[in-house]
């Protein structure tokens, strides 16, 4: 499974003929450089790719630095290291071109950090109903209730929905169907939705390779 980095720009949306919409997001991969290549046990090769060029070093420490330089590679801001089958072996410092490995028409999947929504309570966080609005309810309406039980066990189990922190979870959509190539550009298009913000990192898993 090959793993490249990409930056969520947007969504916008395509009409068919029969007047229906269809939602597609627009992600910007970086430049895809291969840093290094492994083989493991005569199956699978382990590959490090590298993205998000750095015009200036300061940001990085000496070692990073020291490694690219062994490669005779510039420094890149992001790596990400994925197993790929025995047959794809692509040379050190080139770049991976985006029209043999994605097609339109194919089926990726997409990970990335979920928007952060801040503390929720439990009807936003967990879907609960909440308590009922009448006979005898009061100020309590939206709150989740009992969370223990009597003396034995005596506690709250960990792992109880309540009220907390919302979002800023590791999400992976599956199974998002390519829209359009735009190779100039290394732009790429995906019907549905994906996780985070505009303008955040996300991660594009390809099965086929």
């Amino acid at each position: 499974m090959l793993k490249l980095l990409g930056k969520k720009i947007g969504m916008t949306q395509t009409y068919l003929p029969n007047g229906s919409s269809n939602a597609i997001t627009i992600v910007k991969l970086f430049d895809n450089i291969v840093i290094d290549v492994k083989e493991r046990n005569n199956e699978v090769n382990n590959i490090k790719i590298g993205f998000n060029k750095l015009l200036s070093n300061k940001s990085v420490s000496k070692s990073v630095v020291g490694f690219f330089k062994s490669k005779n590679i510039p420094t890149y801001k992001f790596t990400k290291e994925s197993l790929t089958s025995i047959n794809f072996k692509p040379e050190i410092g080139s770049s991976i071109d985006l029209a043999s490995i994605i097609r339109v028409g194919e089926k990726i999947s997409v990970q990335g950090v979920s928007s952060g929504k801040g503390f929720a309570g439990v009807m936003k966080r967990w879907n609960f109903r909440g308590l009922e609005a009448s006979h005898g309810v009061s100020v309590s309406h939206r709150s989740h209730g009992s969370t223990g039980q009597r003396q034995d066990p005596g506690k709250t189990f960990k792992g109880k929905k309540m009220a907390g922190h919302l979002g800023c979870d590791n999400i992976t959509v599956s199974n998002l169907k390519v829209s359009f190539i735009d190779n100039e550009n290394s732009v790429i298009g995906l019907y549905g939705s994906i996780p985070g913000n505009n303008g955040q990192n996300i991660v594009i898993k390809l099965k086929n390779i």
